[in-house]
């Protein structure tokens, strides 16, 4: 069997250049189209954004007990802190103590709230608990990035630092900007109903045991660890920002579980000093006090839910001992 080989004519050969030129032209024009497309997206969300985010603005409406005491910050709060036992524990009456964190809670946003509502602050204690992604610019992920920091980030910086791999931050981004223009435009702040528990949320199911952490050294909020970024410096601004507009500042470094020791992991020990005294320096800077409970002696492995958050049997536990650790 003999092999013949098969030749273009020159116009096949000129046609066939000429529809990988198109195919090729095409797709960069798409490309530029949708690039063109996001950043007009991008502006626009950073437009109508709000500093207080739709579900921080639903924890709101707690304020007009007029608080004392007032726990806001990140999900180790939010699930952790029972505000009716706080409030028990200073001797005040129900509504006197209120949880108003949430899930990736940062301090610009609480900061926002502060400006907001100036009257529910001026004579209260203000406890804002902090994580290690406020600060780690290496943590990009959309779940955790602090949306208030990415308002501040030109439209060119956020399509620099989150393409082509962290597009889902934008998104989210571009999600919560207009979520948070509504909650701001309906009033929720002021017109919702409180939630129950004066804040608290429990986490009742535990984590598998196959779903843990190995080590908490490449956890990922110690990913790419840099802490030289605008998230730092947004973030550390903000807590010394609140000390004027509050009769008292805590910021809260958290614990994790018991079951990770620092001292056999040095990546964490190192890297969570870093960020312990990152926070400490601001305080002493700008005064507030930092309350460092990242052991608890009384929380067993079997009260946290996660490598992070306490399960029902630890919001007692963690509560009684956040209280008694706090200066009036």
């Amino acid at each position: 069997m003999s092999l013949t080989a098969v030749h273009l004519s020159p116009a096949s050969s000129r046609a066939s250049a000429a529809a990988s030129r198109w195919i090729v032209g095409s797709l960069v024009l798409s490309a530029v189209l949708w690039l063109i497309a996001l950043a007009g997206l991008l502006a626009l969300a950073k437009r109508v954004h709000d500093d207080i985010p739709a579900s921080l603005a639903a924890n709101l409406p707690l304020l007009k007990t007029s608080p004392v005491l007032i726990f806001g910050g990140e999900s180790r709060t939010a699930y952790q802190v029972d505000p009716a036992l706080a409030a028990e524990l200073i001797g005040k009456p129900p509504g006197a103590a209120v949880n108003i964190a949430y899930d990736a809670g940062e301090p610009l946003a609480m900061l926002a709230v502060m400006r907001q509502m100036p009257e529910r602050f001026r004579e209260a204690h203000t406890v804002v608990s902090v994580a290690p992604f406020l600060f780690n610019e290496g943590v990009r992920s959309a779940a955790v990035y602090p949306l208030d920091v990415a308002a501040r980030l030109s439209v060119v910086e956020l399509m620099r630092t989150f393409l082509p791999l962290r597009i889902g931050t934008l998104i989210r981004f571009v999600r919560e900007a207009f979520a948070a223009r509504l909650a701001a435009d309906e009033d929720v702040a002021d017109l919702g109903a409180a939630p129950p528990g004066f804040g608290l949320r429990i986490l009742a199911r535990t984590q598998p045991e196959d779903r843990w952490p190995a080590d908490i050294g490449s956890h990922a909020h110690y990913a790419g660890w840099d802490m030289s970024g605008p998230k730092a410096k947004f973030s550390i601004a903000a807590l010394c920002d609140m000390t004027r507009l509050t009769r008292k500042l805590t910021v809260v470094i958290p614990p994790w579980a018991p079951r990770y020791d620092p001292a056999s992991d040095a990546a964490w020990r190192e890297r969570d000093d870093q960020y312990a005294n990152l926070v400490r320096d601001a305080g002493q800077r700008c005064g507030f006090d930092v309350l460092d409970i990242r052991s608890i002696p009384d929380l067993a492995q079997q009260d946290y839910a996660d490598e992070m958050h306490v399960n029902a049997s630890g919001v007692t536990i963690y509560t009684r001992y956040l209280v008694s650790k706090l200066n009036p």
